[in-house]
């Protein structure tokens, strides 16, 4: 019986300098999957505009270093395909289909362009209403099964979700007639014998995959809080590194001997989690070792395994960054492969809708 190929998609948006959140809560996830199944890593330099357009050359120079940092970190495009969103016209064309897929209603219950937008929603852009929807056509341009996300993009995958279903729904006729639907995995009422679009499965990632800011422990890490030692920037050196854990907030007690005394101590579950990351090991096992002790004897040993574990990765990237051509060459060849599976997949839907094709 003829299935889905498994496929995971991710990508990371060009804006601003990736930080520890980002490698810890996504990139050094997704590392491991090359090795499980077929992986696509995009550079999402379309998603890049929808709040407003950045200078020109620093979204270029962001694509390029949002790319070191997928190689540096162990991205490997033999392994994976790598490329930036822009290059792959299908994510656009199938972003307007799903525009008239897609309800409104959905979308206003999308809670990040409600945080984004702020109370200017009225001069908000549509594109940044909208990208949820694009967001979809990233994914089922290749009718990815599987996306690793955090707790922040859950929704949108729900909304993926809810745009494959009803495709499948509308077109179910018409998609067993042409016979090119894959027997539904999971019969039920809410879906036909044959569907052409995955019902995407989300990877959560595991503990720590929210890195908070260094400085309030409350905030996410982000690359657009004014102060830079609020993040730890996979371009910082080792001294910086070590500055910025030094420098972290902390609270006056010492670190409690079992998880559950970190609630309600929002900086130090933050740097507890942050540590048991890079270690590959747990908070648990975190406070066997440093329960009772002060952030004075903690802070050192983070600082420590932070530059460890990031300076070879951040020397690398740096070197990266230098190699235009190289970083150039590997989205060239990335965009062709994506092309190449993401075209047949358009050319299906313009038929199963019915556009007219007479080339």
């Amino acid at each position: 019986m003829a299935e889905f190929q498994p496929r995971v998609f991710s990508g990371v948006q060009p804006t601003g300098n990736l930080h520890l959140g980002n490698y810890l809560g996504a990139v050094s996830r997704w590392v491991p999957l090359q090795d499980r199944m077929p992986t696509i890593f995009c550079v999402v330099d379309s998603h890049a505009i929808t709040a407003g357009f950045p200078d020109p050359i620093e979204l270029s120079e962001a694509t390029r270093e949002v790319t070191a940092a997928y190689m540096a970190a162990g991205i490997d495009p033999n392994k994976s395909i790598i490329f930036n969103q822009s290059q792959v016209r299908e994510h656009m064309e199938l972003a307007w289909i799903f525009n008239c897929v897609a309800r409104m209603g959905w979308l206003n219950r999308m809670t990040q362009f409600k945080e984004k937008a702020g109370k200017n929603k009225e001069n908000a852009s549509v594109g940044l209403f909208a990208y949820p929807n694009l967001m979809a056509a990233d994914i089922l341009a290749y009718r990815g099964t599987h996306v690793p996300v955090g707790d922040d993009q859950k929704q949108h995958l729900e909304l993926t979700r809810d745009i494959a279903t009803k495709f499948n729904n509308d077109f179910g006729d018409r998609i067993k007639e042409l016979g090119i639907g894959v027997p539904n995995p999971t019969p039920s009422p809410e879906l036909p014998e044959q569907l052409y679009f995955p019902i995407t499965e989300p990877m959560i990632a595991g503990p720590a995959t929210r890195i908070m800011s260094l400085r309030d422990g409350t905030k996410k890490m982000s690359k657009s809080d004014p102060s830079d030692l609020s993040r730890i920037n996979l371009t910082d050196d080792a001294d910086t590194i070590a500055k910025k854990v030094r420098k972290a907030k902390t609270d006056p007690d010492a670190l409690p001997s079992e998880v559950g005394g970190l609630e309600e101590r929002p900086e130090a579950d933050n740097l507890v989690g942050i540590f048991a990351a890079l270690d590959g090991s747990s908070k648990e096992d975190v406070l066997k070792t440093f329960g009772g002790q002060q952030f004075s004897a903690f802070k050192p040993a983070l600082a420590e395994l932070a530059v460890t574990k990031l300076s070879p990765m951040t020397d690398e990237m740096r070197r990266l960054k230098e190699d235009k051509a190289q970083i150039d060459a590997v989205l060239k060849d990335g965009a062709e492969k994506a092309s190449a599976i993401a075209e047949p997949v358009l050319k299906d839907v313009r038929k199963i809708i019915g556009f007219l094709d007479v080339r």
